[in-house]
């Protein structure tokens, strides 16, 4: 069977949802879920997404994030291999943690961005266990739940960083005291109603109006969905000489002598080469006289070496090279 067909342009906004293999549990302990978190946070850093709205439930999760440099398929699959590797380590297992691959749902910002939140939020009293719960036992799960963003939508002393709270909150009277009640009480009222999404849905992967439909369907549906471009603008990413100049002072090689090692000094020019300079596999091959598969498979096991390595000197390296060049875009 065909892969489903992935849109990708820069600033689409993005539901996603992954589910547990066979709908086994993805977490099983608190623990999981802070390391979930540490996870997530990395990874939206590294690839500059943006994090609206998150829930995490026993055997599945949500989020509702931008991705300003068209990299869904990058930041999720960094993601998704990370907590596995976690994951699997943990509980001395081995396999597919996820149920095939992700779900994605391109969503009209200004007429469903607001709700998908909302929708979201609404995950923990929607499950079979509060099915027959009163108004007031859902009200109080939702309000206590630990594990979304919810929290820091109705109480700003429990935000968290990663979170981009302002835009949602726009549409019931911005990030004020009064924004914030309104978006508690709407989703209050919420709890007796349906937030219907999939009748909205077109096509598996599109939600918005009329028009916005139309216009993905055209620009990106096209010749029978031979190829689906991925915009990536310069004005987003660092030059590539400052790219390896950081990278050759930190590693504390020159580029030559780089382009000639097989290990984890050459990957890691790689993966910031793609990540920081905006490069494609084919166009860092060049740089350092590699096929582009090679590109890839190289940048593929460093992202392993670095979930194995923890906070090790690999790791450790690898962040103090992301610092330094996410201070100098341009």
């Amino acid at each position: 069977m065909a892969r489903s067909l992935r849109i990708k342009y820069e600033g689409a906004i993005y539901h996603i949802t992954s589910r547990g293999n066979e709908r086994r549990l993805i977490f099983k302990s608190d623990q999981d879920r802070f390391k979930f978190l540490k996870i997530l946070k990395e990874s939206l850093r590294i690839y500059n997404i943006i994090l609206y709205s998150y829930v995490i439930m026993p055997n599945h999760f949500h989020f509702l994030l931008e991705t300003p440099l068209a990299n869904i398929n990058e930041f999720m699959r960094q993601f998704n291999i990370t907590y596995t590797y976690y994951y699997n380590k943990n509980y001395n297992r081995v396999g597919h943690l996820y149920q095939g691959r992700y779900k994605s749902i391109i969503v009209q910002k200004e007429n469903y961005l607001n709700i998908l939140s909302r929708y979201i939020h609404l995950n923990p009293v929607r499950v079979i266990k509060y099915q027959d719960s009163s108004y007031l036992e859902k009200e109080k799960h939702l309000k206590e739940f630990k594990w979304s963003s919810l929290k820091g939508y109705i109480d700003i002393n429990q935000r968290e960083p990663f979170i981009d709270y302002k835009t949602v909150l726009s549409d019931y009277g911005g990030d004020t005291k009064r924004g914030r009640k309104n978006y508690w009480k709407t989703l209050q009222s919420d709890i007796g109603s349906e937030i219907e999404m999939k009748k909205n849905i077109v096509g598996g992967c599109l939600l918005g109006d009329e028009n916005f439909v139309k216009k993905i369907k055209e620009k990106y549906l096209s010749k029978k969905h031979k190829e689906i471009p991925s915009i990536r603008k310069i004005y987003n990413y660092c030059l590539t000489e400052d790219v390896i100049k950081i990278v050759c002072q930190e590693i504390g090689e020159d580029i030559e002598s780089i382009k000639k090692g097989k290990g984890s000094k050459r990957q890691i020019l790689m993966e910031m080469l793609y990540s920081y300079a905006g490069l494609k596999g084919s166009e860092i091959g060049k740089i350092l006289d590699l096929d582009y598969s090679t590109v890839s498979v190289g940048r593929k096991r460093l992202r392993s070496k670095i979930a194995k390595d923890n906070d090790g000197d690999l790791s450790n390296l690898v962040r103090r090279i992301r610092n330094k060049l996410s201070i100098i875009k341009i």
